[in-house]
């Protein structure tokens, strides 16, 4: 007898097949179909489990076999698939063919969550599996899925009896489950996966370049990179990019709740996704912020069992690496091949492993190691406590006040090995690069009445993001082939003409900016992508002089640290 069973690798795992032979002899379980150490202490949880729960164990020389042989299983997942299987064998319970099994098996009997329920149940349903049984706590999970026939049981009594029900009615017992989200059409605006630590662009004052480039950001997918000294609010707004992200479509929701449940990430007590928001359907783009002693795995994903790293857990959402000449520099080089490919390849000696990546990367740094480099000229206090200004030159005391605001201490060689940790390649991929500076205090006095809101932002993305929809939806329409395309940051090379046309003026600007400038041939499209986003955040089918010289301008810095003194 056999049941179904699933276990993790990549984004998709494997289907399972437990078979169960019982035959005379010592009473005992041999597995085989290399079993990792979780597996094969499944043993005895299956044995306490079967007698707490009522059944008789059989006495008698117990055979399970995991096919494929040749891939390693690992997990708790497969020890409901066990008893099962061993029980259909026995003649206790009815047979299990065309039906996809996963739990924990506690000594009581209690069937604990797992993970990886939502991309099992997808995997089976691929496979022509229409009929699971999930533990009790991960049914939110299986009923994102709307033609899965899911039975959710607690304990082993409650599969067994599922089981005999259908048996005798041909169908399982259905649990009534429904997703958090999963009957829309399409997730909401600020609905139930809004990032709570979002905060609102109201509440920044000033820096309206940063939040124009974090606009267009979250409009066309595009990756970004601010630098200047601490104070500016380079973290501060960038935290906020989520609450004006575009909500996901309702594929893309699911794809990557499956990587959160593939992970873990998904917590089956409240039914919400951790660190992505409340709902067990992520429907918001997530937004991933590791710390820069994260390791090379953490980012990119592997492990003795291949787990999505964070910049699978950001698919269709952004990675932030804050302070980021901080992280190693083997981590940031990294990124480059993900970022060309939308997938992360992990080699191993079994074969490769294929986790998906089409993440924005925003990048947030200070201009030096000390951080001083670009700070605001220091106050310099007359007799009456008032405040002077002192023109440059003419500073009382040159140690402490400078021209260009409190001395850096870091010397040229200092500066080049810091900024050289992001290397020209990774730079060369991020197409909007912006220097900014900490406010003044009369600007922070300022009324935030004039301070554009993260729901009129928030607007003018979505229409945008629709229309890019729109187009590339006509573009499939018409037959033509082309690769993955969902934001304007991935428009393939050979659409951009086609995608991207420009008038007279634009184009003129275009080659008196490009030529002037010197841009690689990756900037080149760079720039045009970045353009057609402005042109898409107006309403504009053609790109104009307007959107192109506003893309070069934020494409212009971000080579060299003291770009940061000419935003003075």
């Amino acid at each position: 007898m056999h049941v179904m069973a699933y276990t993790p690798l990549g984004a998709d795992g494997i289907i399972i097949r437990v078979e169960a032979d019982i035959r005379r002899g010592i009473p005992g379980i041999d597995i085989t179909g290399l079993a990792e150490g979780a597996v094969r202490e499944a043993r005895e949880r299956v044995r306490a489990s079967f007698r707490n729960s009522g059944f008789t164990f059989p006495p008698d020389r117990i055979l399970i076999n995991l096919a494929p042989a040749g891939v390693k299983k690992d997990g708790a997942a497969l020890d409901l698939p066990i008893a099962l299987s061993v029980m259909a064998a026995a003649g206790l319970a009815p047979a299990t063919d065309n039906l996809l099994v996963m739990g924990e098996l506690e000594l009581s009997g209690r069937i604990r969550p797992v993970r990886g329920v939502l991309a099992a149940v997808a995997a089976g349903l691929d496979t022509g599996i229409r009929d699971f049984i999930v533990p009790a706590e991960n049914a939110p999970e299986a009923a994102i899925l709307k033609t899965a026939r899911f039975t959710a049981a607690a304990t082993l009594r409650e599969a067994v009896h599922a089981l005999i029900v259908r048996a005798e009615t041909g169908a399982l017992p259905v649990s009534e489950m429904v997703a958090s989200g999963g009957d829309s059409d399409g997730p909401s605006p600020g609905g139930p996966s809004q990032p709570g630590y979002a905060g609102d662009f109201a509440d920044v004052r000033c820096q309206g370049r940063y939040k124009r480039a974090l606009e267009i950001a979250a409009a066309g997918g595009h990756n970004l990179l601010v630098f200047g000294p601490p104070g500016a609010g380079k973290t501060m707004l960038a935290r906020r990019l989520p609450s004006i992200m575009a909500p996901l479509t309702p594929a893309e929701a699911v794809e990557v709740t499956k990587l959160y449940s593939l992970a873990g990430l998904i917590n089956p007590q409240a039914g919400s996704a951790q660190s992505a928001g409340e709902g067990c359907l992520i429907t918001h783009p997530p937004f991933r912020a590791p710390h820069h002693s994260s390791s090379a795995e953490g980012i990119l994903g592997g492990g003795k069992t291949i787990r999505p790293g964070e910049i699978s857990l950001a698919h269709f959402g952004t990675l932030f690496l804050d302070e980021a000449p901080e992280f190693r520099s083997n981590v940031l080089q990294a990124l480059r091949e993900p970022l060309e490919d939308q997938v992360i390849t992990i080699t191993r000696a079994e074969g490769p492993v294929h986790l998906p990546a089409d993440f924005q990367l925003l990048l947030a740094a200070n201009s030096c190691p000390c951080g001083r480099l670009g700070m605001r000229p220091s106050p310099v206090f007359d007799a009456s406590g008032g405040v002077s200004e002192t023109p440059a030159g003419e500073d009382p005391d040159p140690l402490l006040h400078s021209g260009f605001g409190p001395v850096c201490f870091c010397s040229p060689e200092e500066i080049s090995r810091y900024w050289s940790k992001f290397g020209a390649a990774l730079l060369d991929r991020v197409e909007l690069r912006l220097a900014v500076i900490p406010p003044t205090a009369g600007e922070m006095a300022k009324s935030a009445a004039g301070e554009e809101t993260s729901a009129e932002i928030g607007l003018r993305v979505r229409r945008a993001v629709e229309a890019q929809q729109e187009r590339f939806k006509a573009h499939r329409d018409q037959g033509r082939r082309q690769q993955s395309c969902r934001r304007n940051a991935r428009i393939p090379a050979g659409m951009i003409e086609r995608l991207c046309p420009l008038t007279e003026n634009g184009a003129r600007a275009f080659r008196q900016g490009i030529s002037r400038l010197g841009f690689s041939g990756r900037a080149y499209h760079g720039i045009l992508r970045v353009a057609r986003t402005i042109a898409d955040l107006e309403g504009r089918d053609s790109i104009d002089a307007v959107h192109i010289l506003e893309a070069i301008q934020h494409r212009r810095q971000g080579d060299d640290p003291y770009d940061v003194l000419m935003e003075k």
